[in-house]
């Protein structure tokens, strides 16, 4: 394995907090990871749905959905291409869900919460528009197979009906020999770095950090909100709008309690990547030091979501299409 692979994720907030008690000298994969973030490569999206994943007819769902009812094509972890509905049903015979299922009821008890057993992870591999979809493909398939080869089943699609090239991956939460899959915070972000990881083997820019980091404000919404909002027909979001334009005609925008920690949050990523463009420069790469300064000053500032919309109605001087103010997925 490269450095690039063994390096642990780079977080400028904990190497910031570190160097105060001792020297810590960056290695060349941070010094990568550093450029690539403040050059603003286009970073990479891994997103978890969880609609439809604890029945077998949930999972059929979305694998039919996945594979837009026959007219794409499924692949397989072994490789194999499935094309047509009969196809995924034999697939999904073959997972034994019916009988997982059955077992995970058994095993419920009064001490555990009784909710039906996840039986599969359906995820989201994303890149932004103008990315090959080819490429994007391909290092889902790459990064699947490392990760989940002689443990998990899964199938994947590619769908190219949107700007942005993504796979869509519906991967079996119990091993063949029992094991189950649990995801974290921590797991997605490897996951997001692996993704990325496959991209840049196969020429494609990409990144993995995460949002605080790069002081991202855009507020994040669920995928059936996202959607929904990109089809102009999220009442969520539309009354979200509305309320806080209302707020701004009476003169009175009342900002959610979380902005203090958004405020000392930031403070803690401007003090890291300070951190880090000293001992760039101290390592001898004043111009990288310099890139990262630049990086942090253009920072916007820390919003919450309702000076997020409150911010983008002002800019339009009058209550903006729907689509006109973005969030993230």
């Amino acid at each position: 394995m490269t450095d690039d692979e063994l390096e642990p994720i780079f977080d400028p907030v904990s190497y910031g907090r570190a160097l105060a008690e001792r020297e810590r000298p960056l290695s060349i994969s941070q010094i990568k990871v550093i450029t690539r973030t403040v050059g603003r490569t286009p970073e990479v999206m891994v997103k978890v749905v969880n609609k439809g994943s604890s029945s077998p007819a949930g999972v059929s769902g979305q694998v039919g959905y996945i594979g837009r009812q026959g007219e794409v094509a499924l692949e397989t972890g072994d490789g194999e291409i499935l094309q047509g509905q009969e196809a995924a049903k034999t697939l999904l015979e073959d997972w034994n869900l019916d009988l997982i299922q059955q077992r995970g009821k058994i095993e419920l008890t009064p001490n555990k919460p009784k909710q039906p057993p996840r039986l599969v992870y359906k995820l989201i591999f994303s890149m932004p528009a103008g990315t090959p979809p080819e490429k994007v493909q391909a290092a889902v398939r790459n990064f699947a197979r490392e990760e989940f080869a002689l443990k998990h089943r899964y199938v994947m699609a590619l769908h190219t009906d949107e700007p942005h090239p993504h796979v869509h991956l519906v991967l079996k939460a119990r091993s063949d020999n029992g094991q189950r899959l649990y995801l974290r915070k921590a797991t997605l972000r490897q996951w997001r770095e692996g993704f990325a990881r496959h991209l840049r083997a196969l020429g494609v820019a990409a990144n993995a950090t995460p949002r605080f980091v790069r002081g991202e404000n855009t507020p994040q919404k669920p995928d059936g909100i996202y959607r929904a909002r990109s089809r102009v027909e999220s009442t969520h979001w539309q009354k979200r709008v509305r309320a806080v334009a209302q707020e701004i005609v009476q003169g009175k925008l009342q900002v959610e309690p979380g902005k203090a920690k958004l405020i000392r949050t930031r403070q803690q990523v401007h003090r890291g990547w300070q951190a880090v463009s000293t001992e760039l420069a101290r390592q001898g790469h004043p111009e990288i030091a310099a890139q990262v300064k630049r990086y942090v000053e253009q920072m916007p500032g820390p919003l919450t979501e309702k000076e997020y919309i409150a911010t983008k109605l002002l800019e339009h001087g009058r209550e903006p299409q729907i689509r006109e103010i973005e969030f993230a997925r």
